[in-house]
């Protein structure tokens, strides 16, 4: 049954079987005759671009085929929110849903921001299946309804929320700029040092390296760890202390605003796994390769917050190496990856361990040579910092836009099927 709702006029409620088709054309990777193959890890959080993409060589098994336009949606692990618009034709990962709008009913370019909804995604959770992976299976989600508006509104709708995203692509790319020129010039300052401070170098694992340097397992520097965090039964009811989802480490950081849960844990837990100013916390796992090992640096910390299992803490001796630095360096690409090459993939999940993090090498000058570094830096640093704010409230604003535009005037945009 359908819960009583007061639509605005035009609006109807739907299936979602008629509002968008599921394209389950199954292709062997080497039989698809296509150049890109799309899996979830090439997927961002939040973002309809597709920005990265491998190719049918590197893949096995039955995949999806997909069209130019069509969305590739995530059903695995929904809650990263991972659904894009493909921009060329190509195959994807089969823990992927390949949807297409039913014409007269839904506009293909609506389509996109409809699954994004908060409305949707609740739904979508709702009948999600498993614990540690939870999937959208299709039959389920195919007779859940929704509340849908005419096509000439839809339309209006998506003009407006296309110059929105764009408007976030835009000052994404502001910022990949400036963390291009800013990863330039850290990675100069990893092999030449500070200018004109040095005249002889030495022979390294990694090549030229000042003379007075040494590139020392971290096991050399650290005071504490590594140490895996806690994993308790997270609840949405704000009770208990706070702890961070995954998504918290980012460029460097790690971001409470949005990224805060509450577990109901024990005093001497939260004291155990409690997070302090300085602490560096390491991505233990994640489906994109190139994210796991990333590395944050806490520098705000809300009252008893404690580190979830999927984060590893360290901590540095400061008297040898600022914890700043030793942020700075662990991602940057030349030390960065020195770590995913001993990553280990489990279930499509790419994980590093402590093991793999003592063993780990760095690059230490003088503390001296750091601070003088760090002061340069900054600079850059800060301007970077304001510009992910921007994008963060751009982002913010556009998800209000999805959320007020999609709402039919009633309590809820999907209904309830009983």
């Amino acid at each position: 049954m359908i819960a009583d709702k007061t639509l605005s006029e035009g609006w109807r409620v739907l299936r979602f079987d008629q509002i968008a088709k599921n394209i389950a054309e199954r292709v062997e990777p080497a039989e698809a005759d296509v150049e890109y193959y799309v899996g979830l890890e090439h997927l961002d959080p939040e973002s309809l671009k597709i920005r990265r993409w491998g190719t049918p060589d590197d893949v096995k098994g039955t995949k999806l085929r997909f069209r130019k336009g069509d969305i590739i949606f995530g059903r695995r692990r929904f809650y990263q929110r991972k659904l894009a618009v493909a921009e060329f034709d190509g195959i994807c990962s089969a823990h992927a849903m390949v949807l297409r709008a039913c014409e007269g009913v839904m506009l293909q370019s609506f389509l996109p921001f409809f699954t994004q909804s908060e409305a949707f995604f609740q739904r979508a959770m709702q009948i999600s299946v498993g614990s540690l992976s939870p999937t959208i299976n299709w039959r389920t989600l195919a007779r859940q309804e929704f509340a849908v508006p005419p096509l000439d509104e839809q339309r209006r709708i998506a003009e407006i929320l296309w110059a929105a995203d764009e408007a976030v692509e835009k000052e994404l790319a502001v910022e990949k700029a400036l963390a291009k020129a800013q990863m330039a010039y850290i990675e100069d300052f990893l092999t030449q040092g500070m200018s004109g401070w040095h005249s002889k170098y030495k022979e390294t694992p990694i090549g030229p390296l000042p003379e007075s340097w040494t590139y020392v397992r971290c096991s050399e520097v650290l005071i504490e760890g590594p140490r895996n965090g806690l994993s308790p039964k997270v609840n949405a009811a704000g009770k208990g202390y706070p702890t961070l989802s995954i998504s918290a480490i980012r460029d460097g950081q790690v971001i409470v605003e949005g990224n805060l849960k509450y577990a109901d844990i024990s005093s001497e837990e939260a004291e155990k796994f409690r997070l302090y100013p300085g602490d560096l916390l390491v991505v233990r796992g994640n489906g994109n390769r190139g994210l796991v090992g990333k590395c944050g640096m806490v520098t705000e910390v809300p009252d008893g917050c404690f580190y979830p299992d999927l984060l590893i803490r360290i901590k540095f001796d400061p008297s040898r190496i600022r914890p700043q630095f030793a942020c700075i360096q662990w991602n940057a690409p030349l030390i960065h990856r020195k770590l995913i090459a001993v990553a280990q993939s489990t279930s499509g999940i790419w994980k590093v361990n402590g093991k793999n993090l003592r063993q780990h090498k760095l690059i230490v000058p003088p503390v001296q040579e750091q601070d003088a570094f760090l002061r340069l830096i900054e600079p850059q640093m800060e301007l970077t910092k304001q510009v992910d704010g921007h994008i963060e409230r751009t982002r913010e604003l556009k998800w209000r836009l999805v959320n007020s535009l999609l709402n039919p005037g009633s309590r809820n945009l999907s209904t309830t099927e009983e």
